[in-house]
């Protein structure tokens, strides 16, 4: 199935973080880093409809000497928006980094900082690259290379730990259980403690003793790293990751590849298993709806699969000329939003009814295979003279 999709120039502005507060606002982060290349680090507010159409509504510049907002992620309401935006290298070495930020949306437009705490230790070259919401919006996980935070809303009142193996690079929240995602193993940190309204004040969160699940075992005894961990929006019995497997010692680097992997929460066994490219996954993002996962690939390439399935459903060979840095459905579930390094975003309108024959094929599949289960017994017991 073919999807409407409209490339957008964003001149002096690569994107690397990106969310929606509402199905027609998008806020996009960016710029040219820490570094001295000339390119103005900013935030942007862009108005989005169904017709593809992307209009700058608002900009706000970050100090000079601050870092590009690196990862963001909007409040479940909808009324502010957190990013990881690295303070000037002096006051980082300082202990000076405030770079969890919080900012909000006026009614006529203009963001508005609302205020910061510091996460991260002194080192410049870390950064926040981690920031997810609880689905209830009570809590928020940041996270550098190493450094984990969990924080209360709106308060930022945060509990931490230092993760020692690996290197972090993604987390998720269900109601009761927040899973980091470092490159050798999985993290589960049990919020079950964790109190809501004003039972929350005073809480006292830890993150403690986490359970640890190793990397799966791959086909043909490939190795790799794990890059993304996601909930499925309506079953905390469904989770999402993906590995990108490490080259073995003397191949190509185009000899890459990535593997898509659903869980069964209970027990976390692997359920499925899919190969989704032969390059590294950049990016994933999963519909509110339930129904699509989206990615973007080190090649360049957009593509949706069933979120069931894991079926592909469409794809978008050349979205960018650099890979994607950010991925995002918006809250309907009717648009995706891509954006790269290479100045672009691009806007893609989901195909109504997509995955719909995938889904019913799957189903049906599944009714055959019973139905000739239980005339295999019922056959069985006819021979035996049992019936």
């Amino acid at each position: 199935m073919r999807a409407r999709h409209t490339a957008h120039s964003t001149p002096g502005f690569p994107v690397y973080s990106a969310t929606f507060l509402s199905p027609g606002e998008l806020i996009l982060g960016g710029g040219g880093g820490a570094s001295k290349t000339g390119i103005k680090n900013k935030l942007r507010l862009y108005h989005v409809d169904e017709y593809l159409t992307l209009k700058l509504a608002d900009e706000l510049e970050l100090d000079k000497g601050e870092d590009a907002p690196m990862s963001m992620a909007a409040h479940p309401t909808g009324s502010s928006f957190v990013c990881g935006i690295n303070s000037t290298e002096d006051k980082v070495k300082k202990g000076e980094n405030l770079n969890c930020r919080v900012y909000g949306v006026s009614d006529d437009d203009k963001m508005e900082f609302v205020s910061s705490v510091g996460t991260l230790g002194k080192d410049p070259e870390d950064f926040q690259k981690v920031t997810v919401f609880s689905p209830d919006g009570a809590y928020l996980a940041v996270a550098g290379s190493n450094e984990l935070s969990l924080l209360t809303v709106p308060e930022l009142v945060s509990t931490s730990a230092h993760i020692d193996q690996g290197e972090i690079y993604d987390a998720a929240f269900s109601d009761n259980t927040l899973v980091v995602a470092t490159t050798v193993n999985l993290l589960v940190y049990s919020l079950s403690g964790s109190k809501k309204g004003k039972e929350k004040e005073g809480t006292v969160l830890t993150l403690e003793n986490p359970t640890i699940i190793d990397r799966p075992k791959l086909p043909g005894e490939e190795t790799g790293t794990f890059r993304v961990a996601k909930y499925h929006p309506h079953s905390s019995r469904v989770f999402y990751s993906v590995i990108n497997t490490t080259p073995a010692r003397g191949s190509k680097p185009s000899q890459r590849k990535a593997y898509l992997i659903r869980w069964d929460t209970d027990g976390w066994k692997v359920e499925r298993m899919r190969k989704v490219g032969t390059k590294g996954l950049t990016v994933l993002d999963l519909s509110d709806n339930g129904k699509w996962i989206a990615y973007g690939s080190s090649d360049c390439s957009v593509g949706l699969l069933d979120a069931f399935t894991l079926a592909p459903l469409l794809s978008i060979l050349k979205s960018h000329e650099f890979p994607p840095t950010v991925l995002k459905f918006n809250p309907t579930s009717k648009l995706l939003v891509s954006g790269s390094a290479d100045n672009t975003v691009r806007l893609i309108a989901i195909p109504e009814g997509l995955g719909d024959s995938s889904s019913w094929s799957y189903a049906l599949a599944i009714i055959v295979a019973l139905f000739l289960a239980l005339f295999a017994v019922a056959l069985q017991l006819l021979l035996r003279g049992k019936i």
